[in-house]
């Protein structure tokens, strides 16, 4: 039956068990090293992050399926208070323009949005911080209303979904260093603000 859901998913295979506990969540906190997470990206940051993708796969309507798959999850934050989302992103993925300067502007406001919207809150780690607890890979962790909570990291082209309560505590260490180095949330806003009106210069 897992096999079945997996196969039937529009999503990667690595991440389609994880992408199936998103909607049950009532609680996800999630660290980006690299790139805005998935709930956040606009649809154009999304064909700007898949365009290599596009390139190895060469066929046009898996990575469309792809994409729609992935713009589609931000219906999660329709929703007004569930699930509560924590993002801390490192300072990268605010300075690398991805897909150009000006995709970069609409793509950081639209995070701001959200966070003025007080629908989601956001934290920048920043350069200063140095070496942290987490300096390579993306990860999130799940709580649930009735179920024990699960951690998902993942890599380039791999993903691996963690439910082991002795590393799922890691992982919550981990980001609770994280988020204990990063800017405050109002610092934080203002940053990814001023980055926004710099890309539009």
């Amino acid at each position: 039956m897992c096999k079945e859901l997996i196969d039937s998913s529009p999503h990667a295979p690595y991440f389609a068990d994880a992408a199936a506990l998103e909607v049950e969540a009532v609680a996800i906190s999630e660290y980006a090293p690299t790139r805005i997470p998935g709930l956040l990206q606009t649809e154009e940051y999304v064909r700007s992050v898949m365009a290599p993708s596009a390139a190895l796969l060469l066929d046009s309507a898996l990575v469309e399926t792809r994409i729609r798959a992935r713009t589609d999850r931000a219906a999660l934050l329709d929703d007004p208070t569930r699930p509560v989302l924590w993002a801390v992103l490192h300072e990268t993925v605010l300075r690398v323009p991805v897909g150009g300067p000006a995709l970069m502007a609409r793509q950081l406001k639209h995070v701001a949005d959200l966070v003025r919207r007080e629908r989601i809150l956001v934290q920048v780690l920043p350069f200063s911080a140095n070496a942290h607890a987490a300096s390579g890979s993306m990860f999130a962790l799940m709580t649930f209303e009735d179920a024990p909570p699960v951690a998902y990291s993942e890599g380039q082209y791999s993903g691996q979904l963690l439910d082991t309560p002795t590393l799922v505590a890691k992982y919550q260490l981990s980001y609770d260093l994280i988020r204990a180095a990063a800017l405050s949330p109002e610092a934080s806003l203002a940053l990814i603000e001023s980055v926004a009106e710099d890309y539009k210069q």
